[in-house]
């Protein structure tokens, strides 16, 4: 049947294959960084101003151990940097479908729920928020945090997002 050579060959190749699956749990799930850059654009995959495409499947990204950072990579929004802000970490950079402009009318209307992201140089927070004006995209307005917050200006990417560029 087998000799003690092929035995010696196939038994660690039969260990490497037993244990694919326990080190693939080790990574980042695609699905989590589809849902992040989501949650960032505020649009879902193949929706114009969201991802073009899913992540692809096939990264084996190390596990981070602060939450992802999300920023736009340039002012055009063609495409979100996702980063993990570990010392060791990695970066990727998710591909947006461009996002017709309307001239419906104000992107964001004054009482609107807004989401008020302060991005940087690698970073992105973001926390919910209200427009005390109306406008276009591109278009500055003041937003608060709290009614009892003090207002601050950002401007408006798309409906329901506002930035906030920290220098």
């Amino acid at each position: 049947m087998f000799s003690r050579r092929t035995l010696t060959l196939v038994a660690p190749l039969a260990g490497l294959l037993l244990a694919a699956p326990a080190t693939a749990a080790g990574f980042v799930d695609p699905v989590a960084i589809d849902r992040a850059v989501s949650e960032f654009t505020g649009l879902p995959i193949g929706v114009p101003g969201g991802a073009q495409l899913p992540v692809d499947r096939r990264l084996r990204l190390l596990p981070c151990s602060a939450p992802f950072a999300l920023s736009w990579r340039s002012a055009t929004h063609d495409s979100v940097v996702v980063q993990c802000p570990d010392p060791r970490g990695w970066r990727i950079f998710v591909a947006v479908t461009g996002q017709a402009q309307s001239d419906a009318g104000p992107a964001v209307a004054k009482g609107d729920a807004v989401t008020i992201a302060a991005t940087g140089d690698g970073f992105s927070v973001s926390q919910p928020g209200e427009a005390l004006d109306a406008g276009p995209v591109g278009a500055w307005i003041r937003v608060r945090t709290s009614a009892k917050a003090d207002s601050m200006r950002a401007k408006i990417v798309r409906p329901g997002l506002v930035e906030l560029p920290v220098e």
